[in-house]
C-alpha cells in the first residue's frame, strides 16, 4: 500500500483552504464541475496505479463523487482502499464566502447518522474509518458509548481510527496509542499532518507505525506553501537546485519517512497530480537547515489561510 494516495478534501466542495485553490475552478464550480473534474482525477490517479482514496462527510459531496465513480467502475472496487472520515458535517451550502464551512461533533449521535450517510454514498462500506480531528478537547478518548460502537465496526471488517491536527497533534496521537493499548479503544490507523514545516508528530507516528497502525500522512505540501505557489522561498530554491518540483520534493520528503504508509495528494487538476505523482522517483537531498517552525506559528499560520 505505501506510496502516494489521493485526497478529495479539494474536489468535493468549492472552496477550501489551498494557496490558489480558487484559481483552479475558473472554468466552473457548480455540483456538475466538480463530479466531473473528480471523476477525471479519479481516472488519472487509477491509471497512474494510485490504490489509495481518502474522503471525508464534511468534504461537500466527495463521497457521492467516489460513489458514483465506483458505481460506474465496479470491476475497480476491490482493488482499492478507500479511506473516509465522520465528526464534522459540511455547512457551507456549496458557498467559498461562507462563515462556516463545517461543524465539529464527536458525539456517538453523530457517528450513528453520519456512518449510515457514508454507506449511502459510497454505495457500501470504507476499508477505513476515521474519526475526523481528534483533538485534546475532543470527548471522544472518554466516551465508552462511542468507542464500543466503533470497535463494532472492527467486527465487519472496517479498519478504525481517527485524524490528527493542530500542534498537539503528537501528544493526542500517544494518547490514543495508550488507550487502545489497554483495550478501551480499537484505533487501528491515524492520519496526521507531517511536512517539513511541520515535522512534530513524528515521533508518535513512528510508534504508532511500530504497532501495526495504517499511518497516512496528509498535507504534505502544506495546504500549498510546499508547491511552486507557496511562500517557502528557500524550499522552491531547492527544488529548483534539485531539478524537480517543490511538490514532489515536498512530498518525496514525506514518502522518506520510515512511518509513512500513505501520502495524500491533494491534487485537483490531473496536472497537479502528475506532479505529484513524481516524488515516488524523488531521492530528497539535504534540504536547507530550519525549515521547521514552531507547530504553534505553523498552525495559526494554517488557521488564517483563506477558503477560496
Amino acid at each position: 500500500m505505501r506510496g502516494i494516495g489521493l485526497g478529495l478534501a479539494a474536489l468535493g466542495r468549492p472552496g477550501y483552504l489551498t494557496l490558489g485553490h480558487g484559481d483552479d475552478f475558473r472554468d466552473g464550480a457548480t455540483v456538475d464541475d466538480l463530479r466531473g473534474r473528480t471523476h477525471t482525477v479519479l481516472d488519472a490517479a487509477w491509471a497512474a496505479g494510485v490504490r489509495y482514496v481518502d474522503a471525508a462527510r464534511s468534504y461537500g459531496l466527495a463521497e457521492r463523487f467516489l460513489g458514483e465513480w465506483l458505481a460506474a467502475h465496479p470491476g475497480r472496487r476491490n482493488e482499492l482502499t478507500v479511506g473516509s472520515k465522520w465528526g464534522y458535517t459540511y455547512t457551507a451550502d456549496w458557498r467559498v464566502d461562507a462563515e462556516v464551512h463545517e461543524v465539529k461533533d464527536h458525539s456517538a449521535a453523530t457517528f450513528e447518522r453520519q456512518w449510515q450517510e457514508t454507506l449511502t454514498a459510497l454505495g457500501g462500506p470504507p476499508d477505513v474509518y476515521l474519526v475526523h480531528s481528534l483533538t485534546s478537547d475532543s470527548s471522544a478518548l472518554d466516551d465508552a458509548e462511542l468507542l464500543d460502537r466503533l470497535a463494532a465496526l472492527t467486527d465487519d471488517g472496517v479498519t478504525v481510527g481517527f485524524s490528527a491536527s493542530g500542534p498537539d497533534q503528537g501528544a493526542v496521537i500517544e494518547r490514543a496509542l495508550a488507550v487502545t493499548a489497554a483495550g478501551r479503544a480499537p484505533f487501528r490507523a491515524v492520519q496526521a499532518t507531517w511536512n517539513v514545516l511541520e515535522p512534530s508528530a513524528g515521533p508518535a507516528l513512528a510508534r504508532v507505525h511500530d504497532a501495526g497502525w495504517l499511518v497516512v500522512v496528509k498535507e504534505g505540501v502544506a495546504n500549498g506553501r510546499l508547491t511552486d505557489r507557496g511562500d517557502v522561498a528557500r524550499f522552491r530554491a531547492a527544488a529548483d537546485a534539485a531539478g524537480v518540483a517543490p511538490d514532489a520534493l515536498a512530498l518525496g520528503a514525506v514518502l522518506r519517512q520510515s512511518f509513512t504508509d500513505v501520502a495524500l495528494s491533494g491534487a485537483t487538476t490531473v496536472h497537479q497530480l502528475r506532479s505529484n505523482l513524481t516524488a515516488s522517483d524523488v531521492v530528497p537531498g539535504d534540504l536547507p537547515d530550519d525549515l521547521a517552525e514552531d507547530p504553534k506559528a505553523y498552525w495559526a499560520t494554517r488557521s488564517g489561510l483563506t477558503w477560496s
